[in-house]
């Protein structure tokens, strides 16, 4: 899928409403700032190609490439960046999960392009922006910038979320009697949210990265620049609250965890109990069980029935006593 973006009067037009390049003729009428490709074709690329004047790797998007080949400029003036974007996804659906998706950008000639296998809810976040919002857009650059802006914004929103879902949790939790079932929905939700407060932790710190790659690369104005550091700062905002939501998931993980073995002790001290009071009737059971001669209770008719109620007696004395010592509760 191949979407072009054009100014008009500072707004986004031509890809607002999903409207697609269909074909090379349709490109070469354009006049693009911003060209979105979305899991692009080998025939797209090479209209790309021939429009533009720009090749784009067959391995751009793959998630193995260096640590150094994510930033970088060309010789020829092409700026390569490569960033992460997060989607939050839905667990109630197979393969949905939260997950971070590669987007490579390349800026050439004034043009930004995105390559990326699937649609983006920050880029769905700046085409609304972009349609109500007046001059919000100058040029190519802007565009990335404001990505990235709607990038920390959007993680923003979604560690929001995290907390609501983690305010239930806790309050489930925090009842007076939690059952093992109930603990382990508790500690399936957690991980949920756990694992997605991390991938929020890697998206903005992959998206500081990127931003500090276009201030020392000096190709911002001093308005962008500006924005940049606005950008920053939001970002660190955000690593604190990521860093406070840990605590938090540690802290319920650990309540939880506390209650689970609450509950496994309650069965530890009945069996230790129950064997407990089974040891004075084994007793008593074991000496008439002896085959001596002289044992007065086998030559009495109530012989049987004492040793009976003694081994009775036996049972309900330590449940008696364990019952008053409070250690049966």
């Amino acid at each position: 899928m191949l979407n072009v973006f054009t100014l008009d009067n500072g707004r986004l037009k031509g890809g607002l409403f999903q409207e697609e390049i269909e074909t090379a003729e349709d490109l070469a009428q354009s006049r693009p700032v911003w060209v979105d490709l979305e899991s692009p074709s080998t025939e797209e690329k090479g209209w790309i190609r021939d429009r533009f004047g720009l090749t784009i790797p067959e391995d751009i998007v793959d998630e193995d490439l260096e640590e150094s080949a994510r930033f970088y400029e060309e010789d020829n003036g092409e700026l390569h960046i490569r960033s992460d974007f997060l989607i939050e996804g839905d667990d109630g659906q197979e393969g949905k999960s939260a997950r971070n998706v590669r987007v490579a950008f390349i800026l050439f000639n004034n043009v930004l392009f995105s390559i990326h296998n699937e649609d983006l809810p920050v880029f769905r976040l700046l085409r609304l922006r972009a349609r109500r919002i007046p001059a919000l857009i100058e040029d190519a650059k802007d565009v990335l910038l404001k990505l990235y802006d709607a990038d920390a914004e959007y993680s923003a929103d979604v560690l929001e979320g995290i907390y609501d879902k983690l305010e239930a949790v806790s309050a489930r939790v925090l009842k007076s009697d939690v059952t093992d079932a109930e603990a382990g929905e508790v500690l399936s939700a957690i991980a949920r949210e756990e694992d997605l407060n991390g991938r929020i932790r890697r998206n903005v710190m992959d998206t500081r990265r990127a931003v500090s790659f276009m201030m020392r690369s000096r190709m911002l104005n001093a308005e962008q620049f500006e924005e940049s550091r606005q950008i920053l700062r939001d970002i660190d905002s955000l690593d604190s609250h990521t860093a406070f939501l840990f605590d938090k998931i540690n802290f319920l993980m650990d309540a939880t965890v506390g209650f689970i073995n609450i509950n496994q002790n309650k069965i530890i001290k009945i069996f230790s109990v129950a064997s407990v009071a089974l040891l004075p009737p084994t007793l008593i059971a074991s000496i008439y069980g002896m085959n001596f001669q002289h044992m007065p209770e086998l030559a009495s008719e109530w012989g049987y029935p004492f040793a009976l109620v003694l081994m009775l007696l036996s049972v309900a004395a330590p449940f008696i006593y364990f019952r008053r010592k409070g250690w049966l509760k």
